[in-house]
């Protein structure tokens, strides 16, 4: 972690004001491990807490909106949902200069590698349970009821996805990809009427946005909310179940060539029935939406190569290794398509 250059004193100060019980700032690092919305342990005598902030710098308006990430935060805590616990929001005038939040410091393991390595069988099972019981618990929410019916739109959520993401992709394309342009027509060709199915969406749902247990038994929190909003649970699950389809021997680190059953792992089928069994959700449509999950990805991962190369990258095999990602991201959503997959 680095030592940031805040006013340590102005900071205890207003830290001593918003959070309650704080008291005897000593210090403030940032977490080495990147995030688009910096991250930092604080270490005081009343306890070690979590600082989330705006980065530096002028900001596009609906950008790092860490006040959005405080306030979806603060309701799912207080409706079952294994969340950081949120004390205080500190608006733009704060004594860093820029909005952030503070929450607990939640100690447990994250666990970047979706094989587990150096668990038994049981434990990876046991992971894999963890994940899908956070995830029916997360889309049980009604956002109403949680004082989350503004927090996005409702209602034609896929429709409005492929819209903005078919946008941002061909503004930001570099080479003609084919499977790219097959992929956004059968994605408008074949979208699912609404269904008036809303919950919150995490937006990133993934297994290293998770802190875990020592043994992994239980999951401690779901972190990392910046893509939340509302939208249809299955873009979540969907996103998710993009691991098991992904090569594990890339920088995807998905399932795929493990012997999962060997592992200890749920097959797709087995958890996507189990997350159904759990939130009483349907499961419909699940080509589309794992077509619409590879897509909405390979959209993303574009629009960072393309920046990239804009900006005179400083880690050019990094833009190279993303550049690579995007086509294969685009031929795995053609095999589902196809039904080879």
């Amino acid at each position: 972690m680095d030592t940031e250059p805040f006013d340590i004193e102005a900071l205890a100060d207003e830290l001593h004001e918003l959070v309650p019980g704080f008291s005897g700032l000593h210090a403030i690092e940032k977490f080495h491990t990147g995030q688009s919305n910096p991250t930092y342990r604080v270490e005081a005598d009343s306890g070690r807490y979590v600082l989330r902030a705006k980065p530096p710098g002028t900001l596009l308006k609906s950008a790092h909106q860490v006040d959005r990430e405080y306030r979806v935060m603060k309701a799912l805590h207080e409706n079952n949902v294994p969340v950081p616990r949120v004390f205080a929001l500190s608006e733009e005038h704060s004594a860093i200069g820029r909005m952030y939040f503070v929450m607990e410091l939640v100690e447990g393991r994250i666990f970047w590698d979706p094989a587990l390595p150096g668990m038994s069988a049981s434990e990876r099972a046991a992971v894999y349970d963890g994940m899908n019981d956070v995830l029916a618990r997360l889309h049980s929410v009604d956002p109403e009821a949680a004082g989350l019916a503004d927090f996005g739109r409702s209602g034609n959520y896929f429709a409005r996805q492929i819209r903005r993401w078919s946008e941002q992709y061909l503004a930001s394309k570099t080479e003609e990809l084919p499977d790219m342009d097959r992929l956004m027509d059968w994605l408008l060709e074949n979208r699912p009427e609404d269904d008036g199915l809303v919950r919150v969406v995490h937006g990133d749902f993934r297994l290293d946005n998770m802190i875990f247990s020592a043994h992994g038994e239980k999951v401690l929190a779901l972190i990392d909310w910046e893509l939340s909003t509302l939208g249809h649970p299955l873009a979540d699950l969907s996103y998710q179940c993009m691991q098991w389809r992904l090569p594990h021997a890339s920088g995807f680190r998905g399932l795929g060539g493990l012997d999962r059953a060997e592992l200890g792992i749920p097959s797709e089928e087995d958890y996507v029935a189990r997350y159904s069994e759990r939130s009483g959700i349907e499961i419909a449509n699940w080509s589309f939406c794992l077509a619409f999950s590879f897509f909405r990805l390979a959209a993303i991962l574009q629009g960072v190569y393309k920046r990239s190369l804009d900006g005179n990258a400083s880690n050019p095999e990094g833009a190279r290794e993303i550049a690579k990602a995007v086509p294969l991201l685009a031929a795995m959503a053609n095999d589902v398509m196809a039904g080879k997959a």
